[in-house]
């Protein structure tokens, strides 16, 4: 043990004394380990804010939507899920606490709304009263949609907070009336702030009933709606998703063997599917830019040889005073290892800040955010490189003949 804390000693001595050459010896790694970082925190940021707004869907939340499998749409057949589908499921499937609809505007184009002289374009869709239970979302200011609302057609409105700044609508705009497309619809509430992702806006919105939002698209026509709904009890979700799979495929006349036209996910699916392409393009780009830390650990390897050279007298000297091979060893491999530690410290760091800057510099970007396993990874890593590089300088050193040592000039 005291063997272990002297040649720790020694090797935080020598990187010390040797302070500008250390730090030249350890670029590699610093570079190395700040890119991972950077990247890593960028990409885990952006993992960070995604995953915890499909937390807020919850674990009992199913969302159906129409799919068209890839041989279908080389012949031109769109799937789409209908009203009729929804009451379907409404009518059907036990076990579900809430369910509704959801109609975006033609093709998920913006609409045109306008207030006055101002005129602007946001995403428009219809929706159930049941819609905020589902998604767990509720206006600030005013009230929610309801019921009535849905079987009136009455045209009135939720918005984001940003339609008000877009059309310079009063501070408080419940009450006030603005166009939707071509027909005039009535504030009744301002929902909850959301923020920015990837760039966007998520409160460039109007929503609105959806049987307000049937009748301007026209409910003759063959619409494509989203059904979103809550299963009651989360130990029944499979069953309940059995069950709508089952009459679905009834409903649309799909034999055996014949592709779902449609998909039900659940908010763990949503997520699992956008970790697997983060996780994807953190191991891409962190193995490339980990490439460094191996150029990094071959500088060390040379410096660590040269000084080797540099202390054969040294070295010499410790064997006559009694120092064993394992001891030599074991000094010039803590030194390498140090050395590398050293550098992975600084460039967790640095990787910080330049991952911090960059999500800042970029627009509407979430915050950098750094997981203790890409720390513990980092760390770990350099440690194996010092380990690897530092190895042949050590076993080197430590089958240095003492006399021969002693003679070196």
């Amino acid at each position: 043990m005291f063997m272990l804390w002297e040649s720790l000693r020694s090797a935080l001595e020598s990187i010390r004394a040797h302070g500008f050459r250390s730090v030249l010896t350890s670029l590699g790694i610093i570079i190395g380990v700040m890119s991972v970082i950077a990247v890593v925190s960028i990409v885990q940021g952006l993992s960070h804010t995604v995953n915890a707004q499909f937390e807020g869907l919850g674990s009992n939340t199913l969302t159906v939507r129409s799919y068209t499998p890839f041989k279908k749409a080389l012949q031109g057949q769109l799937a789409r899920l209908s009203h009729e589908d929804m009451e379907l499921i409404q009518r059907r499937v036990d076990g579900i606490s809430h369910i509704t609809p959801i109609l975006f505007s033609q093709s998920g184009a913006q609409g045109q709304i306008s207030y006055r002289s101002q005129t602007s374009f946001s995403q428009v869709y219809g929706v159930g009263s049941d819609w905020m239970e589902v998604n767990g979302s509720y206006p600030q200011t005013g009230r929610p949609l309801t019921r009535e609302d849905d079987q009136r057609r009455r045209l009135v409105c939720l918005i984001g907070v940003d339609v008000i700044e877009n059309l310079e609508l009063p501070d408080d705009p419940i009450g006030e009336y603005f166009r939707v497309n071509n027909e005039w619809c009535k504030v009744i509430g301002v929902m909850e702030k959301r923020g920015e992702l990837f760039g966007f806006s998520q409160d460039d919105y109007v929503m609105m009933p959806y049987g307000t939002a049937r009748r301007m698209q026209g409910a003759s026509r063959n619409l494509d709606i989203q059904v979103q709904l809550l299963v009651e009890d989360m130990d029944r979700r499979d069953e309940v998703k059995g069950r709508i799979r089952r009459l679905l495929r009834q409903e649309h006349g799909l034999k055996a063997g014949e592709t779902d036209d449609f998909r039900i996910q659940t908010s763990e699916q949503l997520t699992e599917s956008f970790n697997a392409i983060i996780s994807t393009i953190t191991a891409a780009v962190g193995g490339i830019v980990g490439v460094s830390l191996v150029v990094g650990g071959i500088g060390i390897m040379n410096i660590m040889l040269v000084s080797v050279t540099e202390r054969t007298r040294e070295i010499g000297i410790l064997k006559a005073l009694g120092a064993t091979r394992r001891d030599i060893l074991l000094q010039f491999l803590i030194e390498a290892v140090m050395l590398c530690l050293v550098g992975g410290l600084i460039g967790i760091a640095l990787g910080y800040g330049v991952g911090a800057l960059a999500a800042t510099l970029l627009p509407g970007f979430p915050p950098a955010f750094v997981p203790t396993w890409a720390i513990l990874l980092s760390f770990g890593f350099s440690a194996g490189v010092g380990i690897v590089f530092g190895i042949i300088p050590a076993a080197k050193a430590s089958r240095l003949d003492p006399i021969d040592a002693l003679r070196y000039e």
